[in-house]
């Protein structure tokens, strides 16, 4: 019988994760995201229909008030599509932010008793949020063939877009679930400025309805790029401008790198602080 000796050595001096632990730990990181999907259906009276209701009554509520009632410009495309395309886009940022922030507290016996990259932790809520993002393309799918909308071959880099969307919301979520093991404030405060966050994107709008005065926040926010990149793949709208993807991508790169660097710099702590 052959045994593998694991040798635990102290952080280097540029503090990354091992990448070779944390492919050998892909077993865990799939189980967790698993034993996540699980649990978030368990024991529902709709099970996985709350994947179908929830992106459509949010984009019927934004079609309804800011359609509707405000009256705002999409360009042409029925507004339902927009909010839904908006919306999709928008949730696979936050809901890997979301869910990532408290893993690490959620799953304080494991972490605190049990060798593993703990980064994995975090990382694996990228699993059941893209299982939600690929049932509401279906659906969304359904939605254009009805209303007779192509988006031609920009559709080609929507995988482009959704890694870019997983980076910023992943980068974000390892910071704050590191964080979150000292400072459980964060589970009160995120939430908050995750709803703040949404209204100041244009998520449900477009960027035509902003006032002149406040255009250089939106052109300045990686979300906005991150918006108007989606909509072009999923509803064939104007490109947008060499510009924003290339700061879409490099926005995307510190997102996941910094997120990396604060949580290796705090995991030592976690074991004594969870």
């Amino acid at each position: 019988m052959t045994t593998t000796r694991i040798v635990i050595t102290p952080p280097r001096r540029l503090n990354v994760p091992r990448w070779r632990e944390v492919w050998e730990a892909r077993e865990i990181f799939y189980r967790f995201g698993v034993r996540d999907i699980v649990l978030r259906y368990r024991q529902t009276a709709i099970g996985v229909a709350w994947v179908v209701l929830q992106p459509l009554v949010t984009a019927a509520i934004f079609a309804i008030v800011f359609g509707r009632v405000a009256g705002l410009p999409t360009g042409g495309v029925p507004y339902f599509l927009f909010a839904f395309a908006g919306t999709a886009a928008w949730t696979v940022f936050s809901g890997v932010l979301t869910r990532a922030a408290p893993s690490l507290v959620a799953n304080q016996a494991l972490v605190s008793k049990v060798f593993f990259p703990r980064v994995v932790v975090p990382l694996s809520v990228m699993l059941s949020v893209l299982l939600d993002f690929v049932v509401s393309l279906v659906l969304f799918a359904v939605l254009l063939a009805v209303n007779g909308v192509n988006p031609g071959w920009a559709v080609l880099a929507l995988p482009l877009w959704t890694l870019c969307a997983l980076a910023l919301g992943s980068g974000l979520g390892l910071a704050a679930s590191a964080i979150m093991v000292k400072y459980r404030d964060v589970q009160y405060v995120l939430p908050w400025l995750v709803q703040v966050l949404m209204y100041a994107t244009p998520v449900a709008y477009s960027l035509d309805a902003v006032p002149a005065g406040l255009t250089w926040w939106f052109e300045a926010n990686p979300l906005t790029w991150l918006m108007e990149c989606f909509r072009w793949s999923l509803l064939g709208t104007a490109p947008p401008p060499a510009w924003q993807v290339a700061g879409l991508l490099g926005a995307s790169a510190v997102a996941i790198v910094g997120g990396l660097l604060v949580f290796q710099r705090r995991e030592r702590e976690f074991a004594d602080l969870i």
